[in-house]
């Protein structure tokens, strides 16, 4: 099983759950990782190089991939996915989700996401960005989906493992904080 890797603090809880799982020591070897950015991993798996990923909703919705009921969610603002004011449009080759809803909240500027946009908006202040998370809410009432868990195969062990997830509440360990 090779399994897409997102290395953004959005995802750690799922992470620190797949460390501590209660998985067979064969279901662990077997389990490979393939790290990478959210349209890096649409594109492997599209491509079958990988079994499974959270990858952007936008390509998710776009294939025919089998998707289950779990990703990256923002019910208002999110302070991960941001567009810097008063810059020239440049999208992010990491997203494909943050790049198109920026587009269709009509908002120019640097599109950022994850680690490094969480760092710009501490180091930078608020003012500076439009939260897109916080935006979409305000036009519609509603949560935006960036990421979708998505899969090619081995859909009953994904099932029973975001199941599992879901039930359990993740404690971070503060060495990895």
């Amino acid at each position: 099983m090779i399994f897409g890797k997102i290395d953004y603090l959005n995802l750690l809880p799922f992470h620190v759950f797949l460390k501590s799982a209660p998985l067979s020591s064969q279901i662990k070897k077997a389990i490979e990782f393939k790290k990478g950015v959210p349209s890096k991993l649409n594109r492997a798996l599209n491509a079958r190089k990988i079994d499974a990923a959270v990858i952007s909703s936008i390509a998710s919705k776009k294939s025919n991939l089998k998707k289950l009921n779990f990703g990256i969610v923002a019910k208002k603002d999110v302070k991960s996915v941001l567009v810097r004011k008063n810059s020239d449009m440049k999208f992010d080759p990491a997203s494909a989700s943050s790049n198109a809803l920026a587009k269709v909240l009509n908002l120019n500027g640097e599109v950022i996401i994850g680690d490094r946009a969480l760092k710009a908006y501490l180091s930078e202040g608020k003012e500076c960005f439009y939260d897109l998370g916080q935006i979409w809410h305000e036009k519609t009432n509603l949560p935006f989906v960036f990421g979708r868990f998505s899969y090619v195969k081995n859909g009953s062990f994904y099932k029973r493992l975001v199941a599992k997830f879901l039930q359990k509440n993740i404690k971070i360990p503060n060495y990895i904080l």
